[in-house]
């Protein structure tokens, strides 16, 4: 029998739709991130969205980071890598889309966001020869998995349209078909396969990263040197005894953690150095085991960020372990002209630490330990300053690798250059803690407690203000220095209905606390911490 042409009914098979074409862009950018993941492993440099995040962090305007802090608080960075991911998302789709008509025009969009990536990373402060390189490889596999899924997505677009087409024969309606699912198996396994191979790549490349570096094992290996005179231990009246009310010693996994690095610093203790130079006779270069072959000192410190709001938790105590900084400095020779101690972090951020403030008799410490530990990882390890009395960004450099004598006219750091006050006293702060805002609490006896901090001035009092009534003394927790905050607490005798509790501290110059409300920026926010409770 002889088979005579008819027209067949268009088969059930769809062009390649626009959410498809997005895919074939988001698949290429996820194969170039991970390649260049691998790269940034092997090589030691730096990571594509790491760069683009950092250098992003960098050129934020100040109020857009003090609104990230205050909003995300120590969740910011990771709020930064998601809405980074976000935008590479849909950028990459668009190319997808462009893809359809423009080959060449949607590889040159991949290959653009590779050399911003580049240009990032090139353009950070610790930043080497091959630190380029891992962008540059993601661009260049980005442009080649789109032109080969572009390649794979056109050719199942056509066989879709040929089968919906007029044939001439049952045989060839047939063929159609098997030529589009032959099409569509074989977009799917490209899709699959550089899906796959970017997963894999990336996670290489993140174990790679972090190998190449000290891991927390190493660190735990770090055993401290014993202090020259180590400190009693803490008595228990540093302590009010209320139950929710902050401790005086801030576990280090509670310890708040601002700073500008995306990715915690893996610093390599054996090849780690401490250089010191600048306007000095002697500069010097010092390992880390020849750091801790230094006679050491113990001291309990309280930090404090500039960006913390009345009220706010930016701000912790621990007993540090540590070289004298003033030591270190008087091995150097400083020129008397410098009046400033300008430091660098691993991940090349600067601080600018007043001269006077280190060489003043304070205990300003370049720390290797953090309550008993060597520093946490994320609290600076193998070293960081810790200089009492002045907010961490000008006086708590961690990942420590270089200090310099210089002045303020001749350098300026990371964050003045933004704005924030060149010198930056802590101010005296008063904060309560239980009852937490909006608590209801039952009538009666009620602690109220908190702790309060005036860093190298001490405080000599809190008052408590119940309502429009008058400011009562609260009694105080032991203390054992000017430089850590004090525990406080005051019994209340709760009437029924809603109360705001005030709180205010006094220093140990006789100075109160301010009442006038400011924001943090540009020199740490001023003000009176108050909650409204509800008493049933």
């Amino acid at each position: 029998m002889t088979a005579t042409a008819f027209e067949t009914a268009p088969a059930r098979v769809r062009p390649t739709g626009s959410w498809q074409w997005a895919g074939v862009g988001v698949m290429s950018g996820a194969a170039g991130l991970g390649i260049g993941s691998l790269a940034a492993g092997l090589l030691g440099s730096g990571d594509p969205v790491l760069s683009v995040g950092a250098a992003a962090i960098d050129a934020a305007p100040t109020p857009l980071k003090e609104f990230a802090v205050s909003t995300f608080g120590t969740a910011d960075k990771a709020v930064l890598l998601i809405g980074i991911a976000v935008v590479l998302t849909l950028l990459c789709a668009a190319a997808g889309l462009v893809a359809r008509r423009h080959g060449t025009t949607a590889m040159g969009l991949v290959a653009l966001l590779g050399v911003i990536a580049a240009i990032a990373a090139a353009t950070r402060p610790s930043a080497g020869t091959l630190d380029v390189v891992p962008s540059l490889v993601a661009a260049i596999t980005s442009m080649a998995a789109i032109s080969v899924l572009r390649t794979a997505a056109l050719a199942r677009e056509g066989s879709a349209i040929t089968t919906t087409t007029t044939v001439t024969t049952a045989t060839t309606a047939g063929s159609g078909s098997t030529a589009v699912r032959a099409d569509r198996r074989r977009l799917l396994l490209t899709s699959v396969g550089i899906g796959a191979g970017a997963a894999v790549a990336g996670a290489v490349g993140g174990v790679l990263t972090t190998s190449r570096r000290a891991t927390e094992s190493a660190r735990e290996a770090v055993r401290l040197p014993v202090p020259r005179q180590p400190l009693p231990a803490l008595p228990a009246t540093v302590d009010v005894g209320v139950s929710g009310a902050t401790p005086f010693t801030t576990p280090p996994e509670d310890f708040y953690r601002i700073d500008t690095a995306l990715v915690v610093p893996r610093v390599d203790v054996d090849t780690w150095t401490l250089r010191i130079g600048g306007r000095v006779r002697n500069p010097v270069e010092i390992s880390y085991a020849d750091l801790t072959a230094m006679p050491m000192v113990e001291a309990d410190v309280t930090l404090a960020c500039v960006s913390n709001e009345v009220g706010g938790g930016y701000v912790g105590n621990s007993r540090w372990l540590g070289v004298p900084l003033a030591d270190l400095l008087d091995r150097v020779g400083i020129d008397p002209g410098a009046d400033q101690l300008f430091s660098t972090s691993a991940d090349g951020w600067t601080c600018s630490t007043p001269m006077a403030a280190v060489r003043d008799g304070r205990n300003a410490l370049v720390a290797v330990g953090m309550g008993g530990q060597p520093l946490p990882l994320q609290h600076g390890f193998p070293a960081r300053l810790v200089v009492p009395g002045l907010y961490g960004y000008v006086s708590a450099t961690k990942w420590l690798t270089s200090m310099e004598a210089t002045t303020f006219a001749e350098r300026s750091a990371y964050w003045t250059d933004r704005g924030w006050a060149e010198r930056a006293p802590i101010l005296t702060q008063a904060r309560i803690d239980v009852p937490k805002a909006s608590a209801r609490v039952p009538a009666g006896r009620v602690a109220v407690a908190g702790v309060a901090w005036a860093q190298h001035r001490g405080v000599a009092a809190v008052e408590v203000q119940i309502d429009d009534g008058p400011w009562t003394r609260a009694r105080m927790g032991s203390v054992p220095s000017i430089d850590t905050w004090r525990t406080w607490v005051l019994p209340w005798d709760a009437a029924t209905g809603q109360h705001t509790i005030r709180v205010r501290a006094i220093d140990d110059t006789g100075q109160p606390q301010t009442a006038q409300r400011s924001d943090p920026f540009p020199r740490g926010a001023t003000g009176r911490h108050e909650v409204v409770v509800t008493v049933t």
